[in-house]
């Protein structure tokens, strides 16, 4: 048995030597670049605009980046996020405006999902490469439109799966590159959402699938891709099943909001929202301008996305693996085991839940007629310590070398979504659906 310490971590996987790996869709931004700042712009100022990718991004790269313009549809919201990143920014109600008056190098988009693809069409169109969050978008047709403009305009599109930079990730792939376990033949995958966060999807847009795409796209995505990257394949087949059998309609009582919930003393998912004074003043302050609340209840009517959801998906490399999904959990984490000709790989991750978290995670390897070895990575904050280094790719060393892949583009981003929408349209007909089917790009066996 072997356990690595962060030194020693570190040492076999190369991170000290060679820094942040990846390579990026922006190289050329970057490559080409005569000292002068490059210009960003952002759409969308929830939370994840400010918190991922507007706030950090100034702390960590004011020297080489300059933002140029903020864009969202809420006039408070809008005006609060230029407050809260210090006031100079300008702001742009119009997006078209945004992009013709400051004519960025990188527009960020994180908006609602089934709105990317009209920001990143539109960016591209007028200038820019594009760094959208996950999913890139929310069903096929939006999807072949984006494929479609990259091509035409020769700009680029880079999806922010941070969860590929994460050290454990890492090491995963790397040991699958290895081929210490032979051949890979199937892979067990099951995803926990606890109920804090599983939650709080059905409070927001995302409870609905005409917004979000359903959990299938805008969580299990993130999964998805994590699979394609490891196996280094795409998905060929997709038979799914779901079901809403806590959330939504399955309520004993319901309301509006927490808030205004005559429920709030009975209910175990009352949150309150007020206890936050950024939230309060981001979400609940500006609900006069587009009707949004953040603290919807989590058993209202509307919600039509499944909150328990089970995939088989046939790679064209002939590796079958079985997927599922679950929102209700007592604790947060994963487990994931990838079987081989010569051994298997189990890894989890606990990240939330009554029992007190582990400081590292770990990965077992079992080895066929050997040993066992146990590797221990410490753990780290912000997605398992894969946002820093996502944006440091990013911003600061797009040129640097790609040694594990990390860098996602758009037809990472489509394989990506494509299998959460396949999964839907497999529940909706009850059979499996072709990935071939839905856009112009074919599965390959081995990515190039």
């Amino acid at each position: 048995m072997k356990n690595l310490n962060r030194r020693d971590f570190i040492g076999k996987t190369g991170l000290a030597a060679a820094g942040i790996m990846g390579a990026s869709s922006l190289r050329e931004v970057f490559a080409s670049s005569t000292g002068a700042k490059k210009k960003v712009a952002l759409v969308g100022t929830g939370v994840r605009g400010l918190g991922m990718w507007s706030k950090p991004v100034l702390a960590e790269f004011s020297d080489i980046v300059e933002f140029v313009g903020l864009s969202d549809i809420n006039e408070g919201r809008l005006k609060y996020a230029q407050e809260y990143l210090g006031g100079n920014i300008p702001i742009y109600g119009d997006f078209d405006e945004m992009m013709k008056a400051t004519k960025p190098d990188i527009l960020i988009v994180s908006t609602v999902d089934a709105t990317h693809s009209d920001f990143i069409i539109r960016g591209m169109e007028l200038g820019a490469d594009v760094v959208t969050e996950k999913p890139m978008t929310t069903d096929e047709e939006k999807c072949q439109a984006i494929l479609d403009t990259e091509r035409k305009t020769g700009k680029k599109v880079t999806v922010t799966f941070n969860y590929r930079y994460s050290p454990h990730r890492q090491k995963i792939y790397e040991i699958l590159r290895s081929g210490d376990i032979g051949d890979i033949t199937s892979v067990d995958f099951h995803w926990y959402l606890d109920i804090h966060h599983g939650a709080d999807y059905f409070r927001r847009w995302h409870r609905l699938v005409e917004k979000s795409g359903s959990l299938w796209v805008h969580k299990a995505s993130h999964h998805f891709d994590l699979l394609n990257w490891w196996l280094e394949s795409e998905p060929e087949t997709v038979y799914a099943l779901g079901d809403l059998e806590h959330y939504g309609k399955n309520g004993e009582f319901r309301g509006e909001t927490c808030r205004s919930c005559a429920h709030k003393h009975d209910c175990q998912f009352h949150w309150d929202i007020t206890k936050s004074e950024h939230l309060t003043r981001l979400y609940v302050n500006n609900e006069k301008y587009d009707g949004y609340h953040r603290d919807g209840c989590v058993f209202r009517n509307d919600v039509n996305i499944w909150d328990k959801m089970a995939a088989t998906i046939h790679y064209a490399n002939k590796v079958n693996v079985s997927y599922s999904l679950t929102t209700y959990s007592p604790y947060e984490g994963y487990r994931i085991c990838f079987n081989g000709t010569k051994g298997r790989l189990d890894a989890w991750i606990k990240e939330s839940g009554a029992m007190e978290r582990p400081a590292y995670d770990e990965i077992m390897v079992n080895y066929n007629f050997g040993e066992v070895e146990y590797i221990q990575i410490p753990q780290s904050a912000g997605h398992g310590g894969g946002d820093r280094r996502l944006r440091d790719r990013i911003f600061r060393a797009p040129e640097s070398e790609d040694k594990y892949r990390q860098s996602a583009g758009s037809r990472d981003g489509a394989m990506a979504i494509l299998i959460g929408v396949a999964a839907r349209k497999s529940i909706a007909s009850g059979k499996a659906i072709r990935i071939e089917d839905l856009t112009d790009l074919k599965p390959r066996a081995k990515k190039a």
